[in-house]
């Protein structure tokens, strides 16, 4: 046999060895992971922004992670993903964790609290304020490891088949609204209604509600409320910068190489800006077509609504404060950052974008 034949021979020998020993180790590398969400399949904005994510995830693994998505319904109810991926039924969630504060008042406000952190401020809180380590502990009380995966921003007031001109007009009202602005309307002698995002139209259509908040004016629009509503309120004291959440099982997290952390770390991350960016860039024209092409009727909050707000906001904080010492202590960071970041926000963002829209006629 010549040199040559004998040296072919053994790369094919050495290659075809490789492959007997690489394709186990890359099916064993497989990740499988079930994903649970609270959000509608394919509604825009929260329920894409899910699924863009758990996309992302495979596509950055290129096809290492193998994420099945569940939209609520689909594997288990919305609000019975979290005890899904807490069981380790299923590995991750995607949804609002203020949907959790019967579990623990301080899963508010890791998505939204009144007269709580718009976008930029609730970013800052977790990344550099604390409210990250704090996120941790709480959600490793439940065996969960949770992140930011998105955000909604300043959503409006709710839609309402009457005028608001005081607190007394909220009396009685049935509202769908979630979290601790369910608590403060709940003050003001409205009952608060806790309803997924699929069950709000049929509810305010047949009556059995009579007031809903949402989104914006991007989902309120494709989700038809003007049907049943003819007011639309704003600004929403209730979330001004909804931060929605990653859940994933501890150990399932714990399990995941540091590589592997990272990578969910980032596509978490992105999915944060993306939504938020693109709720920004689709909300002012969506606006303008239900008040141009719908007839809505938009209205603005006046102060002295706004400050009975303000007043039983108060009165819930104080509730769920005296929860616990963790409740106690979210509390307290949250607070600062809010005096911090927000009052820095008042010399830079506030006061630019007011002087701005006063010189443009905005």
């Amino acid at each position: 046999m010549k040199r040559r034949d004998l040296l072919k021979g053994a790369a094919a020998g050495a290659a075809a060895g490789a492959s007997t020993i690489a394709a186990p180790a890359i099916a064993q590398d497989r990740i499988e992971i079930n994903m649970v969400s609270t959000w509608p399949r394919d509604f825009p904005g929260l329920g894409t922004g899910a699924q863009r994510f758990a996309q992302r995830l495979s596509d950055m693994t290129n096809g290492r992670m193998q994420v099945q998505y569940f939209a609520a319904g689909e594997r288990v109810g919305a609000f019975d993903s979290f005890d899904e991926v807490a069981s380790g039924n299923a590995q991750i969630y995607h949804g609002a964790d203020y949907y959790w504060k019967g579990k623990h008042p301080g899963w508010a406000y890791f998505t939204a609290v009144p007269f709580g952190l718009t976008y930029t401020e609730i970013n800052a809180w977790i990344r550099f304020g604390g409210g990250q380590e704090l996120w941790d502990e709480l959600a490793g009380e439940f065996g969960l490891k949770n992140l930011m995966c998105g955000n909604t921003g300043v959503q409006m007031g709710g839609w309402f088949n009457k005028e608001i001109n005081s607190a007394d007009d909220l009396k009685g009202l049935k509202m769908r609204m979630p979290g601790l602005g369910g608590d403060v309307m709940a003050k003001l002698g409205a009952s608060p209604v806790s309803l997924p995002g699929g069950q709000i139209y049929e509810n305010l259509v047949s009556g059995a509600i009579d007031a809903t908040e949402w989104v914006g004016p991007w989902n309120d629009l494709f989700m038809k409320f003007y049907e049943a509503a003819k007011y639309y309120y704003y600004p929403g004291m209730h979330e001004p910068g909804s931060m929605l959440a990653i859940g994933i099982n501890k150990d399932f997290w714990e399990s995941l190489s540091d590589t592997d952390k990272l990578i969910v770390e980032a596509a978490s991350s992105m999915e944060n800006d993306v939504m938020m960016s693109e709720f920004n860039a689709k909300n002012g024209e969506s606006l303008a077509t239900l008040i141009r092409d719908q007839g809505v009727e938009l209205r603005e909050f006046n102060d002295d609504v706004y400050d009975s707000f303000g007043e039983a906001a108060a009165a819930v904080f104080e509730e769920a404060r005296a929860h616990s010492d963790l409740a106690n202590r979210i509390h307290e960071s949250f607070l600062k950052a809010r005096a911090d970041v927000g009052g820095w926000a008042k010399i830079a963002d506030v006061a630019y974008i007011n002087q701005r829209n006063r010189v443009l006629g905005l």
